[in-house]
């Protein structure tokens, strides 16, 4: 099998455009494409009850600016589109992707497609610089919050207080 690194923009912005239009989501981690089927009302359903509960810790003074699904351009070139990603200041409004690193991500695993999240995402945001990355699996409701220092598996309802001062209920 061959795996090629993409690295052209304009040809990614086609890929984009013809992947959504065959409806499946495309990212590239450190140049592999990777997708997954839009997601299920389970999942938009997790991500939507999960939205709603992110605020700023009393004692804080970061935004906790929620974007739902939204591209976002890494350092080396990557496009990631996180569940939600959570921002201290608010960013652009502008059509191109992000080149902000977010403080934390939420990824809500989708069946067959939770590799991609796990193994490939995670670390990758980590190592990005993204201080929190919490992975939730509706289906067990287990809780994976990911940090430099370590991993904690939870079991959800739980609240989890970030690095950056924000507080999310999974």
């Amino acid at each position: 099998m061959k795996v090629e690194t993409l690295t052209s923009p304009v040809a990614f912005e086609e890929l984009v455009e013809m992947a959504d239009d065959a409806g499946v989501k495309l990212e590239i981690t450190g140049g592999i494409p990777t997708w997954e089927a839009f997601p299920g009302p389970r999942h938009q359903k997790a991500v939507g009850r999960i939205f709603v509960t992110i605020e700023r810790s009393s004692e804080s003074d970061c935004g906790c600016v929620q974007l739902l699904d939204t591209y976002i351009k890494f350092p080396d070139g990557s496009l990631k589109r996180p569940d939600i990603a959570i921002f201290c200041e608010e960013p652009p409004d502008q059509d191109e992707a992000l080149e902000e690193i977010p403080e934390a991500v939420l990824e809500v695993l989708s069946k067959d497609y939770e590799k991609k999240d796990t193994e490939i995402g995670a670390p990758f945001y980590l190592k990005q610089g993204v201080k929190d990355v919490i992975l939730f699996d509706p289906r067990t409701r287990e809780v994976t919050h990911r940090r430099r220092d370590g991993d904690r598996l939870l079991k959800s309802p739980v609240t989890i207080q970030l690095e950056c001062g924000c507080q999310i209920t999974v």
